[in-house]
């Protein structure tokens, strides 16, 4: 009979405890509204896998960063990247670089959301893209580091899609840009989950 109460007391802590992890489970898994010209979509963060790269990218959100800036390259079946450029193609200027956390166990798939980096490892900054398929040549390998993902596409992958297909041309230093830009309004930190 002892046991059975040590058991059950075991039982409803370990419960108890599972209930506020989920209730406090947002903070570990935050939201953003991404608003742009061509629709919205939203972005959910993992930042128990990818710490330093949600803390990063909550940053520039927090601070308006993203507000203005352009989804500057598109490659259909590939990835569509922005958070980097403004509506005149000029280079914002990021703040410092966060490390590759590329190892974390999340893999480039379709819907999925990296940071997107120089051959540099750790030169990740503002600039992240969003796979529109299963891109595993950019996860890591024991050989080399891949590109870190943080957070999955949950809402609106249909609007991800349509600005993948999107015509593009070059526009000064940049390739696959395309022809009728499509601008970040603004990035939203969604707080009622």
């Amino acid at each position: 009979m002892n046991r059975l109460l040590i058991t059950t007391s075991v039982i409803t802590a370990t419960i108890a405890l599972l209930l506020s992890a989920t209730v406090s489970g947002t903070e570990n898994f935050p939201q953003v509204r991404v608003e742009t010209t061509a629709g919205s979509f939203v972005i959910e963060m993992d930042r128990n896998r990818s710490p330093l790269t949600v803390e990063n990218f909550l940053n520039y959100v927090e601070s308006g960063f993203y507000e203005g800036t352009l989804f500057h390259r598109v490659i259909e079946n590939f990835v569509v990247q922005g958070g980097g450029y403004t509506i005149d193609l000029e280079l914002k200027e990021p703040s410092a670089p966060v490390v590759n956390e590329s190892g974390n166990g999340i893999s480039n798939t379709r819907g999925s959301v990296a940071m997107a980096r120089s051959n540099d490892p750790h030169s990740a900054n503002s600039q992240f893209f969003i796979n529109l398929a299963d891109n595993d040549r950019l996860d890591p390998t024991p050989a080399r580091w891949g590109y870190a993902v943080f957070g999955d596409v949950i809402e609106g992958m249909e609007v991800i899609d349509a600005i993948g297909t999107r015509p593009t041309t070059i526009k000064g230093t940049l390739s696959d840009t395309p022809s009728v830009p499509v601008i970040i309004e603004r990035v939203v930190l969604i707080t009622d989950q």
